[in-house]
């Protein structure tokens, strides 16, 4: 079968190996799609934390059941899955609390062990979830929207009270502000991209648009009557970012860590602590937010959300286009099927 590999940054190779052989309890998955995100593109360009190389990506997977054992939740051959692609251990303190996503001893597939770039893959069938009910294309997103659900779990959100998602026009960002209308909320979507602020307002319906280059603190007072922001998530990873998020939190808020720095993050301790801010991580998801997005995935637009899809031949060829933010790249698909 053949496969795609992340030989070291910079560089794909496409390969040809023995197609898996399953063990008891594993499925053997045929994959038909995989969407690209950003761990993906930060593995490529050589700044993603966790990583080693040479490393087969690939965790927004699309797939079909070729073999499986009997299971619990009634899925066999022919089925169409969605792979919750983190591997915990079942064991740990984090485990037993029932916090699988951020295990002790976490294994993502694509990142910490080989993904679902290749035409197909065993994995352990408890991770996952029958889907089908959906289109390939869906499949290929519930695990970014999940990460959403996750952090909006994390920070309870409740209908009525105002969030602000910064960098809320990449894919992760999208996820979060749609969930958060979903759960009731009002959403701020806060980016410099004004053609990704443009399709937040008109195709995911967000309340309001912030250029961060234009004053953000006194936009977000303004629309607030000067309260700010109950619950702050940032999608951006981006240093500077997320040192300011604390400004657009309002006082008893909540500011959620989801996008994923390498450094250091400094923040002046009298400013937070006079706000009495609570500051969490949101890392993966579990079962509950997969089966969450599920259910609401239809009050999603996919077909505007997949912006490009390509067969996995094509795939290295056009990966460093995705890299450029003039591509109008919102979510990428490589098609195995």
């Amino acid at each position: 079968m053949k496969y795609i590999v992340c030989e070291k940054p910079g560089e794909f190779i496409l390969k040809e190996k023995e197609a898996p052989v399953r063990k008891p309890g594993e499925a053997l998955l045929q994959i038909n799609k995989v969407g690209i995100c950003g761990t993906d593109l930060h593995a490529y360009s050589g700044n993603q934390a966790f990583f080693t190389y040479p490393r087969i990506l690939g965790h927004e997977l699309a797939s079909e059941v070729l073999e499986i054992d009997e299971n619990a939740k009634g899925i066999k051959a022919g089925d169409k899955v969605v792979v919750m692609p983190y591997v915990s251990c079942g064991e740990c303190i984090a485990c037993r609390n029932g916090k699988t996503n951020c295990c002790t001893n976490i294994r993502v597939l694509g990142v910490h062990a080989d993904g679902g770039m290749q035409e197909q893959i065993t994995v352990p069938a408890n991770i996952l979830l029958p889907a089908n009910n959906l289109s390939n294309d869906q499949m290929a997103i519930v695990e970014p929207l999940a990460i959403g659900a996750h952090a909006i779990r994390r920070a309870d959100v409740k209908a009525g009270e105002t969030v602000v998602v910064v960098g809320g026009c990449g894919p992760i960002g999208i996820g979060i502000m749609k969930l958060a209308q979903i759960a009731g909320a009002k959403v701020i979507a806060l980016d410099m991209n004004e053609d990704r602020l443009k399709y937040a307002k008109e195709s995911i319906g967000v309340d309001y648009v912030v250029n961060v280059s234009n004053d953000p603190v006194k936009q977000i007072e303004e629309i607030t009557n000067g309260d700010l922001a109950t619950a702050v998530f940032d999608a951006s990873g981006n240093k500077f970012a997320l040192e300011a998020c604390p400004d657009y939190m309002a006082h008893g808020g909540r500011f959620v860590l989801v996008g994923l720095s390498k450094g250091e993050l400094t923040y002046t301790h009298p400013k937070v602590h006079a706000k009495e801010m609570t500051l969490m991580c949101s890392r993966n998801a579990t079962t509950e937010d997969f089966e969450h997005v599920i259910s609401v995935l239809d009050q999603f637009p996919t077909e505007s959300f997949i912006t490009h899809s390509v067969p996995f031949t094509e795939m290295i060829a056009n990966f460093d286009s995705w890299l450029k933010p003039e591509t109008g790249v919102i979510k990428a698909t490589v098609n195995f099927n």
